[in-house]
């Protein structure tokens, strides 16, 4: 395959014409063969398949659901969507329906599916949060962090969960827990109350990640700058759901300012309700509506994750947020895949990695095509 004409998103984070060949799913070097298949891009950005760390599902499928269609029907919406690679969040759940959930994960992906997004890892939101910030979560499976119960995650996950979250401030001992745990997962701050003092505590002793920053932690004060003052001194990576509903323009702006691009990762916290008709859907549990762009819990009103996809996101976060385009790609592609150690395979339209291409219009930045390992969707 070779694709032409094509304004390519390189490596330096950087766009420049050049020819992309993808051979037996690997791009590989600027080798032209008569035989290739060629696709004219004129008119297009290329750039590498994008990659959702944290979200739920869509097309009326969780991944807590634990079933293999669950995971085949929310794979298809992903990769039709410009999702190659997804790491999806597991919600707050009894340890062994999250065992069972990860279990069939991680069946499913040992099996390549060409028309489906492929499973690169796990991000297990919770269940160690607080209650205080427990957001759409349910608080009935909320728990004290257990360093024994992470090994049973990472066992029937056969060792794809990437991430865990933590509320420090519910937690006594989460130095000694992040110490045991550090080496074997990404800690992140997450659905947590916690002050600038103890969150630079757990950065210090390890914890490295922030999810979905500003959403379910206190907010920014000259006087106690909380975990966003703490993420920005540590250099933190940070998640950002860029659906236009969770966080204000501005806000995603100051992000980027405070945090370094090179630590901000796009997010889309899709929930099963994405793709589907307005109307009630479960979430762990809970009564969630969604009403347009809106998804709440019923209960309360509290606002539940998001109804957009990944490349949505991208678009919002470069139409109408006014990010600079490479620092946003950057935050759908290279940097996730770095953040869950995946970047030697996935992330880039670099040799010898996998040949996972989007073809976005440079007119109206519109997907145009999608290939996954060279072939096209």
């Amino acid at each position: 395959m070779i694709i032409k004409n094509a304004l390519v998103y390189g490596s330096d984070c950087h766009f420049q014409e050049r020819n992309i060949v993808i051979r037996d799913g690997i791009f590989i070097g600027e080798d032209t063969a008569t035989e290739d298949e060629e696709i004219d891009a004129s008119g297009c950005y290329a750039l590498p398949g994008l990659i959702d760390i944290h979200f739920h599902g869509a097309m009326g499928a969780d991944v807590c659901d634990g079933t293999v269609e669950a995971y085949e029907t929310i794979a298809r919406y992903e990769l039709l969507h410009g999702v190659t690679s997804m790491c999806p969040a597991t919600l707050t759940l009894p340890e062994d329906v999250l065992c069972r959930v990860l279990s069939t994960g991680a069946a499913f992906a040992k099996e390549e599916r060409q028309n489906m997004a492929r499973l690169v890892g796990f991000n297990m939101e919770g269940p160690f949060i607080s209650y205080e910030k427990k957001g759409a979560q349910n608080e009935a499976f909320i728990h004290p962090c257990d360093a024994a119960m992470v090994r049973h995650f990472l066992e029937a996950s056969d060792g794809l969960l990437k991430i865990i979250g933590l509320a420090p401030e519910i937690n006594p001992d989460f130095t000694g827990f992040i110490a045991e745990v550090k080496d074997s997962v990404k800690i992140s701050l997450a659905h947590t109350d916690v002050d600038y003092a103890e969150a630079m505590k757990a950065f210090h002793a390890g914890a490295s990640h922030v999810v979905h920053l500003y959403n379910a932690m206190r907010g920014w004060h000259h006087r106690e700058p909380g975990l966003l003052g703490a993420a920005a001194d540590a250099e933190a990576t940070c998640e950002l759901i860029c659906d236009g509903i969770h966080v204000h323009p501005a806000a995603v702006r100051a992000a980027y300012k405070m945090m370094r691009p090179d630590h901000m990762i796009l997010i889309s916290d899709s929930l099963r309700c994405t793709g589907m008709k307005d109307g009630l859907y479960d979430l762990g549990g809970q009564e969630v509506f969604k009403k347009g762009p809106y998804c709440n819990l019923v209960k309360d009103d509290t606002l539940a994750g998001s109804v957009s996809d990944l490349f949505e996101c991208l678009r919002n976060a470069v139409l109408t947020m006014e990010i600079p385009l490479e620092q946003a790609v950057a935050s759908a592609t290279i940097i996730p895949a770095r953040c869950i150690g995946e970047d030697h395979r996935i992330g880039a339209i670099e040799e010898g990695m996998l040949g996972d291409v989007i073809l976005v219009r440079r007119s109206d930045f519109s997907l145009q095509q999608i290939l996954k390992g060279g072939n096209v969707v």
